[in-house]
């Protein structure tokens, strides 16, 4: 759930690891999606399965929120759990990581859409979740600075969007094309927002689709993780 105060000034976007910023070519981005921290945990799993020298091994994708309450946290998320058989390439990795997490990630906003936490969140499906997602899967498999490619705003001018357009959490987005908003200062142009098609970088990739080879087996397709802790 972004809120205001987490606007950030977009000449800090190689550096950032939290906070929201708006781009030009991929609109809002989360920064704590775009880590890509998950996508690089995944892939250690597929570099120790490889080396494991079994006929196949099995990896885990999940995305998870936690929240507190009555002095307790408490976390609930969704993964999914397949089966690899040993040898694959790179490309093979990337595109099986890939689907996990279109899969995942779909699956975990439709979880926060659910009423039941409609009081905590409406980070479901808010605008900028899903887009921040594939730009953290591009950018953990392809590491370097993505600022030039995505264009980021100034500080200034990704508030004066947030104010004339509301929050981003109020404009939905189900699929993983981007929602632009123009400049309320820019006469030119027609100020609503549209959807606009992923930058080339962000679609060579084509996620995994042979469930019936033997070489990804589903084991979990839409898991559900829960968690409880006691806050001291």
């Amino acid at each position: 759930m972004s809120t205001s105060r987490e606007i950030m000034d977009g000449a800090k976007f190689d550096v950032l690891r939290k906070g929201i910023v708006y781009t030009e070519t991929l609109g809002w981005i989360d920064m704590g999606h775009a880590r890509g921290n998950d996508v690089d945990s995944l892939k250690r799993q597929f570099v120790t399965g490889e080396r494991s020298g079994k006929q196949s091994y099995t990896v885990m994708y999940r995305q998870d929120m936690y929240f507190d309450k009555f002095s307790s946290r408490y976390g609930v998320g969704k993964f999914s759990h397949w089966e690899i058989k040993c040898g694959r390439s790179t490309e093979d990795i990337n595109r099986i990581m890939l689907a996990m997490m279109i899969n995942t990630a779909s699956r975990f906003e439709g979880l926060q859409s659910l009423r039941a936490f409609s009081w905590y969140t409406d980070s479901g499906f808010s605008g900028e979740d899903l887009v921040s997602d594939l730009f953290g899967f591009y950018r953990a498999i392809i590491p370097g600075r993505y600022g030039y490619r995505l264009k980021p705003v100034s500080y200034d001018a990704a508030v004066r969007r947030w104010d004339y357009y509301g929050p981003i959490g109020s404009y939905k987005n189900r699929g993983f094309r981007p929602i632009l908003f123009p400049d309320p200062n820019d006469s030119c142009v027609r100020h609503q927002p549209y959807r606009v098609n992923l930058p080339h970088f962000m679609m060579w990739l084509r996620p995994w689709d042979d469930f019936a080879s033997g070489v990804v087996k589903v084991l979990t397709n839409d898991g559900t993780s829960l968690a409880y802790k006691a806050m001291k």
